[in-house]
This record gives structure tokens, C-alpha cells and sequence, in this order.
């Protein structure tokens, strides 16, 4: 799910061209690809994320009406828990992937090009 994060300095190292590659290599159109192709993962991953909290919020929240109904159904509880153990899980995920984005893009705002390309995006 993170492989352009994780690849993120060596994304930015092979688009960015040295000063003997600069007049081959268009980079400002380079890095806003790059730009495009990360924000993309970022929407997709925080998109996938959230509809995975809502479904599961829906379910615990039916199990909770049910235990509510039947208060010693044991099987019920045990699915209850395992389903807020899920649901935690998730939360706890929404919070790494917005670690994630920043570490990417702490990263990014380290190249001189790459910030007058994503002013030019904005």
C-alpha cells in the first residue's frame, strides 16, 4: 500500500536529474507526475481506509443493538469485541497513513524543484 512512500528518496533522487542530465530531462513535468502519482496513492489509501471504518462502524453498531436484546448471548459478545477490536485497528491505521503522508512530504519539500512544481499544481 505504501511503495511509493517508502520509495519516496529514490523517486525524488531518479526525478530530479543532475546537472548533466538537466537540459534531457523535462522535471518540472517529471516531478508533477510524481506529485499526481502520490497524491492519487494518498486520496486512494485514505479513500479504502474510511469506507472500511464506516462499514465496520455499521456492523458494530447492529451488534451492539442486538447484545443489547440478548445480554447473555456469549457468542454475540465475543463477535461484538472482535468487531470494535477491528474497527480500533482502522482507526489506529487512518492515523499511520497520516504519518506516511507526512514523512513523504516532509521529504519532498526538501527539493528546490519540487516545491516550484507543486506551487504551480496548487
Amino acid at each position: 500500500m505504501w511503495t511509493i512512500d517508502d520509495r519516496i528518496v529514490h523517486e525524488l533522487n531518479t526525478t530530479v536529474p543532475t546537472a548533466s542530465f538537466a537540459g534531457k530531462i523535462d522535471a518540472s513535468q517529471t516531478c508533477k507526475q510524481l506529485y499526481e502519482s502520490l497524491m492519487a496513492a494518498h486520496a486512494s489509501r485514505d479513500r479504502v481506509i474510511k469506507n472500511c471504518i464506516a462499514q465496520t462502524s455499521a456492523v458494530v453498531k447492529n451488534l451492539r443493538e442486538e447484545r443489547e436484546k440478548n445480554l447473555d448471548d456469549l457468542t454475540l459478545l465475543k463477535q461484538l469485541r472482535k468487531e470494535q477490536t477491528k474497527l480500533k485497528w482502522m482507526q489506529s491505521e487512518l492515523n499511520v497513513e497520516e504519518v506516511v503522508n507526512d514523512r513523504s512530504w516532509k521529504v519532498q519539500n526538501n527539493v528546490g524543484v519540487w516545491k516550484e512544481v507543486a506551487g504551480k499544481l496548487n
